[in-house]
Order: C-alpha cells, then structure tokens, then sequence
C-alpha cells in the first residue's frame, strides 16, 4: 500500500529540521515553497561559477538535488529518510549573474522511491537546466 504524504509542516518548522552548516548554506540556496509535491529555491550565480564565469553545473545539480531530496524527505515526514540514489541533467544555458531558480515537480511518490524533474531558470524565465532525481526514502519506524 503506497504512503500517503501527511500535510506539509511550515517551512520554519523543516528549516529548522535541518543540520546546519550544510552545502544548503554553502551555496545561498534559499527555499521558497516546500512539499512533497512541489519545491521551489532559489540560489545566487555569483560564488557558484566556474572558471569561466559561468553558472557551474554542479552547482545547478546541487540545487536540483537539494530540491529533490527536501521534497522526498517530506513525503516521509516526520522522522523518515530520503537519499539520493541517482540524479541526471540537461544543462540547455548558461547564466553570468543573478540568481536561479529551481522548481522540483513530483514525477512519483512511492512507498520505497521518489522522483523528482527539477527545471532551473534564470531571472528571465529562461531554462538553463533540466534534472531528474531519484530518492530512496524510508517512513520512521521502517
């Protein structure tokens, strides 16, 4: 029998849920909207470029990681556990400054496994990348 996701705490309650001190803070991430189903943060291009000045895009996977992970560990909360088993992405743009945002969408929310599509675009609404990402998630007391 598949989990049903429980109702989405406030996104003070699952920040504060969080270990500090992690490549979240790191990378400026900052989350807008938090849930099972949909996960929004935005993250700056600035300290997160390459050598040529562009957005790295390992910086874009963690975001999308990032995103698809917090989505998956609320769709056991509280007290489960989500981790990342594989992640893939498109990077279709560059960007040079501001700040990105990602939005992950749920694909699946399963009892053993969650996917995610992360879709990251620029200021404009540009897409600059497209991921997929896939968690093993347990429920507490599993």
């Amino acid at each position: 029998m598949p989990r049903v996701t429980q109702p989405t705490p406030p996104l003070e309650e699952i920040l504060a849920s969080f270990t500090p001190g992690t490549l979240i803070d790191r990378m400026g991430i900052e989350f807008v909207e938090l849930s099972a189903q949909r996960a929004v943060a935005t993250m700056p291009v600035e300290g997160n470029t390459q050598v040529a000045g562009f957005l790295h895009g390992g910086a874009s996977c963690v975001l999308a990681e990032t995103l698809g992970s917090v989505a998956a560990y609320l769709h056991v909360w509280p007290g489960g556990l989500a981790l990342g088993t594989d992640i893939n992405a498109t990077h279709h743009r560059s960007v040079r400054s501001g700040r990105v945002t990602g939005v992950a969408t749920a694909i699946s929310l399963g009892r053993t496994l969650t996917s995610h599509e992360v879709v990251i675009s620029d200021e404009e609404g540009r897409r600059l990348c497209t991921a997929r990402i896939t968690n093993s998630v347990r429920a507490a007391g599993a």
